[in-house]
Formats: structure tokens, sequence, C-alpha cells
């Protein structure tokens, strides 16, 4: 059995976390790394008194240096788990989602299309790979509605709109043209440190409500001068038919990945924070989400810490700066994030927060390019997080691979996308 996070107990209301013998969670200035510590298993907590001030080191850009996978390379999981190369020769692959039926959805998001994945045969590859529709515009998000054994509809996140395509399970191609379900929300913004295109979408488990995650336009522009930012860094909500648009959470850089806890109900987000406040700042985070929440940006951080860029600017709002549950490497790129509901893995993995970690490009030796495991306890966490699936970094630095989507297939494996390979990778347990 891999080392992992086992139950914790409760106690005066906070949360415990009890470690079988001989795992051991890097904690304070040791809880900051790169991809030299990443192996499958380590377990690190990094908490706000850790941070260290602002430019204590340079920003630098060390964006990766993308290589063909070598020939002795391979995905690293725990003990116990494998990895296989689910499909390969995909186009920029991106977030992934499971069909009610195990079809496996991915978003080809640089051509503008959306890729079918379905079955998987004894060498765990897919058993068949079809195109099911073309012509969107950098679309990211995909959500099943409504949600259960049977949905209607296959919901589209373009880069500025948000449109639906008639669905029955089963289907490899789209049964008509896209419906307009929103047809506009701010798009674009593809610039270097910012910018922020990527748009994703989770509906409330009543089916009542329509979640939708928009990007920051900048790194940290005061959002009082810049018309830009208008309805962007934040979270939107929305009937399902589009109608009723409001800002759900806010001060949030950018919500790259959003889930809908499947017991609790409780939104979840996955986040990239700021850059060029050195090695070590911002955190990026995975955290809950407080209906009407305020998360800092970009006038603070990691709960009433002023960024140095905007120091005394909305004082009335220091106190309401909410911290996130779990601070990951700052730089990492933390992506597409699920919950696990499987069965196939052990028991203990049940309700936990998988997350891809795309990977850093101004930190000055790389972090993240990889796949993290969250523990939670009936729907909470304690700040923990665990290295689940490494390598994809050569010793020399070079970068092979960029997790970017994860999803649970049907048979309970877990699914990741990989953009630096174009590759759809399978982790399973046991023998399969």
């Amino acid at each position: 059995m891999s080392p992992k996070l086992l139950p914790v107990a409760l106690c005066a209301g906070l949360l415990y976390a009890a470690l079988p013998a001989g795992v051991t969670v890097d904690t304070g200035q040791a809880a900051f790394t790169d991809y030299r510590r990443q192996q499958p298993g380590n377990v690190r907590k990094i908490t706000v008194a850790d941070l260290p001030k602002p430019y204590a080191t340079d920003a630098v850009d060390n964006g990766p240096h993308l290589v063909p996978r070598p020939a002795d390379a391979w995905p690293k999981a725990p003990p116990g788990f494998s990895v296989t190369e689910y499909a390969s020769g995909l186009v920029n692959p991106r977030l992934v989602r499971a069909a009610p039926n195990g079809d496996l959805f991915v978003v080809e998001s640089e051509p503008g299309r959306i890729r079918v994945l379905r079955g998987v045969d004894a060498h765990g590859h897919a058993e068949k790979m079809e195109i099911y529709a073309t012509g969107l515009a950098q679309p990211f998000g995909l959500a099943f509605y409504p949600l259960g054994p049977n949905p209607s509809y296959l919901y589209v996140a373009n880069t500025d709109s948000v449109v639906r395509f008639p669905y029955r399970n089963g289907d490899l191609q789209a049964a008509g043209k896209p419906e307009i379900v929103i047809a506009s929300i701010p798009g674009g913004g593809r610039l270097r440190g910012g910018g922020h295109w990527t748009r994703d979408l989770a509906f409330s488990n009543d089916g009542s409500r329509l979640f939708i995650s928009v990007g920051s336009h900048s790194n940290v522009d005061d959002t009082d001068n810049s018309p830009a930012e208008f309805h962007r860094a934040d979270i939107l909500v929305a009937k399902p038919d589009g109608s009723g648009v409001e800002v759900y959470a806010w001060g949030i850089r950018n919500a790259v990945g959003i889930a809908v806890h499947p017991r609790t109900g409780v939104l979840w987000a996955s986040v990239n924070e700021r850059d060029n406040l050195g090695d070590n700042l911002v955190p990026d985070y995975i955290t809950h989400i407080e209906p009407g929440g305020f998360y800092g940006w970009p006038w603070f951080y990691m709960g009433g810490r002023w960024d140095p860029r905007h120091q005394g600017k909305h004082p009335e709002l220091q106190s309401k700066v909410l911290t996130p549950d779990v601070l990951l490497q700052p730089h990492n790129a933390s992506l597409e994030m699920t919950f696990y509901e499987g069965t196939q893995f052990p028991a203990e993995y049940r309700g936990d927060v998988f997350a891809s970690e795309h990977g850093s490009w101004n930190k000055a030796v790389r972090t993240g390019y990889e796949v993290i495991r969250v523990p939670l306890v009936n729907g909470r966490a304690s700040g923990e997080y665990e290295d689940f699936v490494t390598g994809f970094i050569t010793a020399t630095g070079d970068v092979w691979g960029r997790p970017v989507g994860v999803a649970v297939a049907k048979d309970g494996a877990l699914i990741v996308t990989d953009d630096g390979s174009n590759t759809v990778w399978r982790i399973a347990y046991g023998k399969q």
C-alpha cells in the first residue's frame, strides 16, 4: 500500500490527520519543493505562516523546454497502480469528462473540437476514438445535463460563450448544431503570465444552477481601472437556460477547474494564483467556494496579505478575504480537478480530490508537471496534498508531459490528459 493520509479525527472542530507509521508530512520550508523531490506518496502541507515576504527571490522566466518522451520515460504512480497509454496522437488534449454511459469526452482546445474515447482493450488502450464536434472557439469546459444516467444535453464552454448539443447516451457525433445558452461571457486573453482563456462548467447537484469559471485578463491589474476585468477573476452562476447570470464568488484569479462535491453539493475550485512576487509566492490552491466569497485578487492574497503592487488599496476588503483550504506549490498551474467516486482504488481514496498540475513557467527550478491527490474527510480538507503521478520531467529538467485534465472512468480508473505528449493516460489499481 502506498503512503497516504488516513481518516482524520475531529477535535474541537478542527481536523487532525492521522498518518500511518513511517509516513511524514513535509511542513514549513520543507513543504516548498520542485520536481526533483516529487515522488508518488510524498505528502506536504503549506500554511500561510510558511509564506515568504514578496520579492524574497527574483521573478524568473523559466518556461518548459518540451522534448519528445524519452524511451525510458513513463509516468510514475504509487505501488499497486499501473499507468498505460490509453490514447495517443491527439492535438492539444485538455479537459476530459466522463459521460454517464462511460464514454470519455476529451476537448482539443487548439483545433476547436471534441473527441469521444470509448472502451478499454486488454492492453489498456481505447477501443474506439471518434470526433464528436468541430468548429468550436477554444473550448474547454464540458458538462452533461441533467445529472443522472440519461442526460439530454452536453454543455460546452467556449472561451467567450456557452453552448449545448442535444445528447443521448452513446452518441459518438453531435446529433445537431450547438444551441447558444449564453451568447457572451468575457473571452480570450492569451497573454504570458495572465490573460486566461479557459472556461469550465459544473452543475449544482439539484440541476438548478450552472457554474462558469472565468479567469482574469491580466496577472494583477487593478480592476478599478481595467474594463477588461469586468465579470472576470470569478465564478459566475446562471440558470441552465443561461438566464440570470451573476457573480457567485470573486477575487479568484483563475479557477481553471471547478467541480461540485457529489455528496455535500459544495462547489470546489482549482486555482492559478498570480506571478512575479518570487519563487514561493503566491501558492496555487484548491478550495471549497463560499457563495459570495472574496478570495483577494488582485489586491490581497492568502487572507488579508496586501499585494505590494496594490499596497493600501481597498482596506475595507482586507478582513473579508478568505483563505483557501489547500495551498499548493506556487506556480504549479493547477488545472482540472475531480472527486474520486469510483470503487477500483482502495477505499481510502473514495471522495478525495485529484487534480492535474500543468507545471511552472516562472520558478527557478520547475515544479508541478504531476497529478496530485487531496485527501478529504466528510468533504473537508485539512491542508495536506500528496504527489500521485509524477515523472513528466527528465533528470536534466526537460519536460515531456504536461497533465491538464483528470476524470474517473466508469470502471474506476483515473484518466489524465497530457498536452505535452498529446496523450491520454489511464491509471488503474491492481491487475487490470
